[in-house]
């Protein structure tokens, strides 16, 4: 082990124990760490070469104003560590996404009693989003991290930080807020992968399901709460006659399954085909199911079963 990694890996359990990860953290003194900015050095370096200049010329002109930016500069720490303490996160929801999209995780900042100004919030080296808190008052904000692969996204630990009001010194803290996103595969068009009965692949009914639509039209009915909206009838509802919506019938004989054994190529291409089929049928409400090697989603359709699938294709061959 090289020493930079020793050094984070002591780093990292120093800041377990004293900011244990939490869905809600109240940042105090102990969570709390400030030290002078750039422009806090700079500013100190000149006050020594004043100090310098006052005691070599004997002027006590240079002697006031050296104390007096001294003890601005106290007053500014105290300042400083104010902004953050006090201050209250916690965890948002975050969406599943796909992988090769952005993951939208939800922070909220509560305020007790003062104000928190000019927070910036983040996870390096990314660029941190600023933002404010009144007093009393609640302020949510949305950070994005890439998720570039499948499986569950644990974000580092979150930076907060401030330089409010001089600029002078930065306060800011670590913290871990459990949040984690759901990332499905990456959709990948293809031929439909059904099996049936015994696993053969139904090549036929890949084929026109490739087509538009697997089912044949059986006529119009009215709108019900919960169907798709691309099966919606717009030339009906501009002639004045309703909210109708298009009505199929599955083909007789066929139980859609995908299974990711029927398929040839790598795990992370076949999981990509399949999340395109669950997510095609699941649009056109047609039943399937989903055979993974360990376990089977019986037919079924909805959104309830559109997401236990998305689920098992992101979850599959990961540790829990």
């Amino acid at each position: 082990m090289s020493l930079v990694n020793w050094y984070r890996s002591r780093w990292q359990r120093w800041l377990h124990r004293r900011i244990p990860p939490a869905t809600s953290v109240r940042l105090d003194q102990r969570r709390i760490f400030i030290i002078p900015s750039r422009s806090g050095a700079a500013f100190g370096g000149a006050l020594a070469l004043m100090l310098l200049v006052g005691i070599n010329y004997q002027n006590s002109l240079a002697y006031g104003l050296t104390f007096f930016l001294l003890a601005v500069f106290v007053v500014a720490i105290l300042h400083t560590y104010r902004n953050l303490a006090g201050l209250t996160l916690q965890a948002g929801g975050c969406a599943p996404v796909f992988a090769g999209e952005q993951a939208a995780f939800r922070i909220r900042l509560l305020a007790a009693e003062h104000p928190h100004q000019a927070l910036a919030l983040g996870w390096p080296p990314a660029p941190a989003q600023l933002l404010d808190v009144p007093a009393q008052g609640i302020a949510e904000c949305a950070l994005n991290l890439p998720a570039n692969r499948r499986g569950w996204l644990r974000p580092q630990r979150l930076r907060v930080e401030s330089q409010f009001p001089l600029g002078l010194l930065m306060a800011w803290s670590w913290v871990d807020l459990e949040q984690a996103a759901l990332v499905y595969p990456q959709p990948l068009p293809g031929a439909l992968p059904f099996s049936a009965g015994g696993g053969a692949a139904l090549e036929d009914a890949g084929a026109r399901a490739s087509a538009q639509g697997a089912d044949d039209f059986q006529g119009l009915r009215s709108f019900q709460p919960g169907d798709a909206q691309t099966r919606l009838h717009w030339k009906a509802f501009s002639r004045g006659q309703g909210l109708l919506v298009k009505d199929f019938v599955s083909l007789a004989g066929r139980e859609r399954w995908l299974d990711l054994q029927a398929l040839e190529g790598d795990v992370e291409t076949r999981l990509s085909l399949l999340c395109y089929w669950v997510l095609r049928l699941s649009e056109s409400q047609q039943p399937f199911g989903l055979r993974l090697p360990g376990r089977e989603i019986a037919l079924d359709s909805g959104v309830a079963h559109r997401d236990a699938c998305l689920q098992a294709l992101a979850l599959h061959g990961l540790p829990a």
